[in-house]
């Protein structure tokens, strides 16, 4: 008895201690994280029967239903020449409360183009976003592919217009190529391949989360910490189909959810690596090219197993 009255006295006097030490451990704060959409009003192709503003309207009830924050949805105006009734889409997504901005007319790769004519293709954008939303805050660009100049001359040549011209680029800080599920979507949707869209809906998930630890491994590398991150999503069907289990993921991983300009103002994102990087990438991934950082590994390259199915 007199060891457990023992034993019990220790825990008595060690407990308020070790809730002490608890207790001055620094709480970590949540990480945080901004859905941006892009190519709006239309991605991809779409199941059999499915009319075009369905998937926006999908991922407007969405963002309401999670009571999501304000999203950008990123415009290329040329849809809008072909098809005039998808003006309505842009409406619609800013009568929910969701702001745009400026993705180019035509949607070129910088890669390829002159920065001139890319500047150019810029400016065309703006009487739609003009029209559309009079009174918004659409000067926020974003590069089609994430392509910022495969010489540091065009890349710089770009970025002075953009600041000429008062835009801020809406940076990318996670990118798992979601695109590429939507096209593959539309063949198995078309050949009515329930077991082909089971096998999408896993692989969606995986690569997603996948694409987390990534972004989150190289933040921590880089910066030390989590920066706020800027998701990249599209307006496809089969991105509007996931939706509700990609936030559910986000929350599962402990994120909160934040407006692009929240998420940018942290001073990571007015950081300019100011270098070429032919091809696009993510913005820490140009920052860890400028200072010889190595990438994190593991995460999964899954377009050519994507390409082949439901061929």
């Amino acid at each position: 008895m007199k060891n457990v009255l023992s034993w019990m006295a220790a825990i008595s006097l060690a407990s308020p201690l070790a809730a002490s030490a608890s207790a001055q451990q620094p709480a970590q704060p949540a990480p945080q994280v901004a859905f941006t959409f892009d190519d709006l009003p239309a991605h991809g192709p779409l199941p059999p029967g499915e009319a075009r503003p369905e998937p926006v309207r999908e991922i407007l009830a969405t963002l309401k239903a999670e009571k999501m924050p304000p999203t950008y949805g990123f415009v290329n105006g040329f849809r809008l020449v072909k098809y005039p009734y998808q003006r309505h889409i842009l409406q619609g997504w800013m009568r929910a409360g969701n702001p745009l901005g400026n993705h180019t007319f035509s949607h070129p790769e910088l890669d390829k183009t002159a920065a001139a004519t890319y500047e150019a293709d810029i400016a065309e954008n703006e009487p739609t976003l003009r029209q559309v939303d009079p009174h918004g805050d659409w000067h926020w660009f974003r590069y089609p592919y994430l392509e910022e100049g495969e010489t540091l001359a065009k890349r710089e040549a770009v970025r002075g217009w953009l600041l000429r011209h008062h835009y801020r680029i809406a940076e990318v800080t996670i990118d798992f190529e979601d695109y590429m599920w939507n096209d593959t979507y539309g063949r198995c949707a078309d050949q009515h391949n329930s077991a082909a869209i089971a096998s999408l809906h896993d692989s969606y998930l995986a690569t997603a989360d996948e694409y987390i630890t990534y972004s989150r491994s190289l933040s921590r590398s880089l910066y030390g910490r989590d920066i706020p991150y800027v998701l990249l999503l599209h307006v496809g069907a089969f991105d509007a189909k996931m939706l509700p289990e990609l936030v559910a993921l986000y929350r599962k991983r402990g994120f909160q959810f934040v407006t692009l300009p929240q998420a940018e103002a942290d001073p990571a994102y007015s950081a300019d690596p100011a270098i070429a990087y032919p091809g696009g990438g993510l913005l820490m991934e140009l920052e860890a090219a400028r200072r010889n950082v190595a990438l994190p590994t593991g995460a999964s390259e899954p377009e050519a197993e994507l390409d082949k199915m439901c061929r």
